[in-house]
């Protein structure tokens, strides 16, 4: 098996590390955020969660703003789970559209790039929703498990998933291992497997839909952490027996921190308009005011 990185054993400690200071990033939150967040919000120089009127209270808050030093270093994304929590209902169900609109304002802000619920009229069955783990997919004929990982750190933490017996909905992802792309791996890295064939108008326009979902770009996210990924859609399922509402590979799911344990959980999934593709794969922060140097603090994106 040959492996690429120079120092395989200083990236596998610095995926424990990050993994482990993210754990007590969310063990912290949930232990002290009602108090923590009280005392942001109640000082000028605390957290600010901005909302553009007072009739517009049920609608999204703008850009979380850290300043002064006050939470300066922590995880923005956990603050971000933490508003995602006042809007997500309890239990999984699809959301209604006032929630829905919501939420997609609130990521939309925070992340910098607009999500959204329908794209060319075709929208999926729900945005709210049971994630589970798949295994790794064929992404070209000859390609193996062992390929997939580029360092022995990568193997140790993504090999255990195993690789699917079949092909996924829109077969391999490159038609030779000399074709294969670094966006073809990024793909299969980063893939969803979507109830596609339960969206609303599937089976009247087979062929449009099946277009329409290649690879097609979502933001993935976990409400009660605020981990988040951005991924497209490479295969169709699960099967609505299983219970599950859609599946990630097995990056996606230590991405959004459901890696382990029963290797499930709730998630938010939306369409990311990105005509030009500059949207990376991959995790992804809240994006700082800093990064906006034209718009002033407290402003409305």
């Amino acid at each position: 098996m040959k492996f690429i990185g120079r120092k395989p054993h200083y990236e596998y400690l610095k995926n424990k590390w990050m993994l482990r200071q993210s754990a007590i990033q969310n063990k912290f939150w949930e232990n002290h955020g009602d108090s923590l967040k009280h005392l942001a919000i109640g000082s000028l120089g605390g957290l600010m969660l901005f909302s553009s009127s007072h009739q517009q209270q049920l609608s999204a808050p703008n850009l979380i703003v850290s300043r002064d030093g006050i939470l300066k270093g922590y995880d923005q994304n956990v603050l971000l789970a933490q508003v995602l929590s006042e809007k997500v209902p309890k239990e999984i169900r699809p959301l209604d559209p006032l929630e829905e609109k919501d939420i997609i304002n609130i990521l939309s802000k925070n992340f910098g790039f607009k999500v959204t619920a329908e794209k060319d009229n075709i929208k999926l069955n729900r945005n709210y929703g049971l994630i589970g783990g798949e295994q790794h997919l064929y992404r070209y004929p000859g390609d193996n498990l062992y390929a997939h990982a580029d360092t022995t750190s990568d193997y140790a933490n993504y090999g255990g998933a195993g690789i699917a017996p079949g092909l996924g909905a829109w077969g391999y992802f490159a038609s030779s291992k000399e074709d294969f792309s670094d966006k073809d791996r990024q793909r299969e890295r980063y893939y969803l497997a979507i109830q596609t064939f339960l969206a609303p108008g599937f089976a009247e326009n087979f062929k449009e839909y099946r277009d329409f979902f290649k690879y097609r770009k979502m933001l993935v996210i976990n409400p009660k952490t605020g981990q988040a990924v951005v991924a497209v859609i490479g295969d169709a399922g699960p099967a609505e027996w299983t219970g599950k509402h859609l599946g990630g590979s097995p990056e996606v799911m230590d991405m959004v921190g459901l890696a382990t344990g029963p290797r499930k959980g709730p998630v938010l999934y939306f369409f990311i308009d990105d005509p030009e593709d500059k949207v990376p794969l991959g995790p992804v922060k809240v994006t700082s005011i800093a990064s906006h140097p034209e718009r002033s603090e407290g402003s409305i994106l």
